[in-house]
């Protein structure tokens, strides 16, 4: 994507207004300038003090501003083109084209409600008020009103607030505490190494009865943390704590981790998934499974093969690990993902393949002993054993 990329930042530079590195001036200071003559000839005009050659020097104004606009147009021009170049010379196949998917009215509806909770999650609300009124759809206000909170709370949290954080997890509290959450705890650790870091020898006392007050309690939960929170008071200033075994306890991302857990907890308890469903759509789709599928699907028709199973991929699709929901094993033979009627075997040599790719393997067929196609080791079919993921 190098020479995509470089044509786009080149072009947004071209369009900046006044910005630009062009060689002539950018579109909008040759219309300023054109604009302020006009105003001065009108001046001159209606205080009756034009010359002769008023006139004349404002055509010449006029010629060379709009030969300024001209070359400035022709290099946004060629930016454009060589960016559609770079563009087809990086991507060389086409986007797969199928038919309309959303053609119901109940379809349309769940599509844009879709749009307007990603909206309402993103925090665009003004947007998605606007995208309310001409899609005609309707949001509940309540729904409404509990992203604006959630939103309320992130901005505190990215402001080193976390009162109004730990006011939602006090009325949560039972909630949180039946999915086994260590947002509180993390919310408390937070405040007290900020407090800790700013404190002096005099004050140091009140930090360390905020810690027994409020993260004593989770001692049984988090022994080994809370003996490294009180013992990391020893090595006090916040220089020499830098330095120490405790140093990762000043890191920013311990604050920095609670936006996203904090986001995981609140849409839990509305009964919404940890990330966003549109955004992951396009992540996966647009981070390369469409173009394996299409590819997929290319050579099967190449080949006069169709897919066995309606719910079968037979390719392995790469997954960034927050897309990965469940385990999943793949045989390394047949390319195909495991299931109930084909599970995965382990041999005694420690290698794992899918039922159906070991009795493939197996001489005879089914019942006989089985190579290794990874190792020279050789078992009997009968000593393969079933992994569970």
């Amino acid at each position: 994507m190098d020479g995509p990329l470089k044509e786009l930042v080149k072009l947004e530079k071209l369009t900046d207004n006044g910005s630009g590195k062009g060689k002539s001036a950018s579109i909008g200071t040759s219309l300023d300038s054109l604009l302020q003559s006009l105003r001065d000839v009108k001046d001159r005009l209606e205080a009756g003090t034009e010359t002769g050659d008023t006139f004349s020097q404002l055509s010449k104004t006029v010629e060379t501003r709009k030969k300024e606009v001209d070359e400035r147009q022709k290099e946004i021009y060629n930016s454009l083109s060589r960016f559609g170049k770079a563009l087809d010379k990086t991507f060389t196949s086409s986007l797969p084209s199928y038919s309309p998917l959303f053609t119901s009215e109940s379809s349309k509806t769940e599509l844009e409600r879709a749009v307007a909770i990603h909206l309402l999650r993103s925090g665009q609300f003004d947007t998605t008020n606007t995208f309310l009124e001409e899609s005609e759809l309707e949001i509940s206000q309540d729904l409404k009103s509990c992203f604006i909170d959630m939103h309320r709370i992130l901005t505190a949290l990215r402001g080193y607030d976390m009162i109004p954080a730990l006011e939602w997890v006090m009325r949560n509290r039972p909630f949180l505490k039946s999915r086994s959450s260590p947002l509180e705890f993390y919310l408390h650790r937070s405040r007290y190494i900020r407090m800790l870091l700013s404190s002096t020898p005099a004050n140091q006392v009140s930090v360390i009865s905020y810690a027994n007050a409020m993260l004593r309690p989770f001692h049984n939960e988090q022994p080994v943390e809370f003996r490294r929170l009180m013992a990391c008071i020893a090595y006090l200033p916040e220089a020499k704590l830098r330095t120490s075994p405790y140093a990762d306890l000043t890191s920013p991302a311990l604050h920095e981790d609670l936006e996203p857990l904090f986001v995981k907890e609140y849409c839990a308890s509305l009964g919404m998934s940890r990330q966003d469903p549109l955004r992951v759509v396009g992540d996966i789709g647009g981070g390369g499974a469409l173009a394996r599928i299409e590819k997929g699907r290319k050579v099967m028709r190449e080949r006069k093969s169709e897919w066995s199973q309606t719910d079968e991929l037979p390719i392995e699709i790469p997954l960034p690990p927050e897309n990965r929901y469940h385990s999943i094993f793949a045989c390394p033979v047949s390319k195909e993902q495991s299931t109930e009627r084909n599970p995965p075997m382990m041999m005694p040599c420690g290698h794992v393949l899918n039922k159906d790719s070991l009795h493939k393997l197996s001489k005879p067929p089914g019942v006989g002993r089985v190579k290794c196609p990874y190792c020279p080791a050789e078992s009997s079919l009968s000593s393969a054993l079933r992994v569970y993921f």
